[in-house]
């Protein structure tokens, strides 16, 4: 195996036996696998992948697909039935809550327990200790028996745990789901660090946060594996896998390609930087053409034709600024009967985060529409464009059928639009707001101060 391959799996495999009454398990105990008295469900069946080191690589799937089987086997709680699963370092995995934990036992003591688990020597874990019990943040709770802890305190001590053990490979399995907001910030900021230098391997039904974190992604579907690869074109596929299913359409299709040179124009550093200094304006925006053949799915009953980005007059500008009126227009054409139109955007960075989006139906839920085969329906959405942050975003149009809770999805496409900010006062944050007064006043306290500032005045 390459020395680049922390994680390596072949044809990896796992059956359970499932038995339909108690007595069948000694029958087979009795026959010595003469005559089978169980049923075998797969797990796991066939999965064959390399994960490099460094790599983070995300996991996704539908409850029931697998996905915590072939953690543990990766992780070693579990041994395959068919195949083979070859892991070069040391791994601390967070796979459930509380895992290595004892109940009984106080959290300091497990901090102990979990450590050694982790290959950590006792004299290791002191020296460690209080900076665990600092990044857990429970308090008193440390000295307290783990099984009066809340799901929230069995997670900020079991990440502790994991984040000081010098790993190489870090599995995280949906552990953040059940944390505060404060927790799941630290808990990011620390796996942001990690990525410097390990590899992980995430799972999480958020595929935003997916797209946020990982270089790849791994969709697993009944076990088996159903697509490995970048992470925008798998989480994309997998939307679509259960936007289909919720629809039940016979007719519900997914086509288009992702453009590999989006954003292009801005991407030369030395460019960039010299339009930023010559530019006058926060936030310069660079629009580009409207791509058709971007990553779509939908039933087609519909279709959008065009999207712009435009001045707030309608006019077509090279570039429009952060801070001004803009207009986006999105064109759709129907093929079929529309009872109910919908047409809506969202607004993403680089990465996939959602930064904003509107859609029509509350301000057209009181005014009823229907599509005939073969019209043309426009919407214009016009807003203050914020000030964001130097880089490529994208705008995803989208037209469905029926309400804001339950519609039918004709045609949405992913990065259906693509521009990109090549100047920006942005340095912190996703983006920045316009703002329409910004004041400073001082009430001061002492009479002698407030007369010296009224003479000055």
């Amino acid at each position: 195996m390459s020395s680049d391959v922390a994680i390596s799996t072949f044809n990896l495999s796992k059956a359970y036996q499932i038995y339909r009454k108690p007595i069948h398990r000694l029958l087979q105990m009795l026959c010595r696998g003469k005559r089978r008295f169980y049923d075998q469900y797969w797990s796991l069946r066939g999965v064959s992948v390399d994960i490099r080191r460094g790599e983070t690589v995300g996991v996704i799937g539908r409850n029931g697909a697998g996905k915590s089987t072939f953690l543990q086997l990766v992780c070693g709680t579990l041994t395959p039935s068919i195949g083979t699963v070859e892991v070069h370092g040391r791994v601390a995995a967070l796979l459930e809550l509380g895992a290595g934990f004892n109940p009984e036992f106080t959290g300091r003591e497990n901090v102990f327990l979990s450590a050694s688990i982790l290959g950590l020597s006792r004299n290791q874990v002191l020296e460690r200790f209080d900076s665990i019990t600092e990044f857990a943040g429970i308090g008193d709770f440390i000295d307290q028996p783990v099984k009066i802890y809340s799901s929230g305190m069995y997670a900020r001590l079991a990440f502790a745990v994991a984040a000081h053990v010098d790993a190489d490979i870090l599995i995280i399995d949906e552990i953040l789901a059940v944390g505060d907001a404060a927790f799941t910030q630290k808990c990011m900021r620390f796996i942001r660090q990690f990525k410097k230098t390990g590899t992980i391997l995430f799972v999480s039904h958020d595929t935003s946060s997916v797209v946020n974190l990982c270089d790849r992604c791994l969709w697993l579907e009944n076990g088996k594996l159903r697509e490995f690869g970048e992470t925008k074109d798998v989480c994309h596929n997998y939307l679509a896998s259960l936007e289909r299913e919720k629809q039940g359409a016979s007719d519900f299709r997914i086509g288009g390609e992702r453009s590999r040179s989006e954003g292009s124009a801005a991407s030369d550093g030395t460019q960039q930087e010299a339009k930023a200094q010559a530019s006058n304006f926060a936030s310069e925006v660079k629009v580009f053409d409207f791509n058709p053949n971007s990553p779509w799915f939908g039933k087609r009953g519909a279709t959008i034709v065009k999207t712009r980005l435009l001045a707030a007059d309608g006019s077509v500008k090279p570039n429009l600024h952060g801070g001004e009126p803009v207009r986006l227009e999105i064109t759709a054409k129907a093929s079929a009967e529309i009872d109910g139109p919908i047409l809506g955007f969202y607004v993403r960075d680089r990465l996939g985060q959602n930064l904003f989006g509107e859609n029509t139906f509350v301000s057209h839920q009181d005014r009823p529409m229907r599509l005939e085969a073969g019209d043309e329906i426009v919407a214009t959405f016009t807003f203050t464009l914020p000030f964001l942050a130097a880089g490529s975003y994208s705008v995803c149009p989208a037209i469905a059928e029926g309400c804001q809770d339950h519609h039918l999805q004709h045609h949405w496409i992913d990065e259906g639009l693509i521009f990109n900010v090549i100047s920006s006062n942005v340095a912190h944050g996703i983006m920045g707001v316009p703002m329409l007064e910004v004041s400073v006043e001082i009430n001061s306290s002492k009479p002698a101060l407030q007369a010296g500032l009224a003479s000055l005045g």
